[in-house]
């Protein structure tokens, strides 16, 4: 009887803790996406150094084709 009652207590624990796993992964990955959206969202605002700028879109007009 006491085996019985110790193998219940491990698979009841055992349940529970895959279950808080679960939801504590689910939780963390819907976290992880809230945290990137904003970042494809936002529109890029850059009063740096216009010629960098310009630059850049002449390197991907040049090297953008090849690939």
């Amino acid at each position: 009887m006491a085996a019985m009652l110790s193998f219940a207590t491990l698979l009841i624990t055992t349940l529970l803790a895959t279950g808080a796993a679960v939801v504590l992964d689910w939780l963390l990955l819907r976290a992880a996406f809230q945290l990137m959206q904003p970042a494809a969202k936002r529109a890029v605002v850059w009063s740096g150094r216009p010629e960098l700028v310009r630059g850049t879109r002449q390197l991907i007009r040049a090297y953008g084709t090849q690939r």
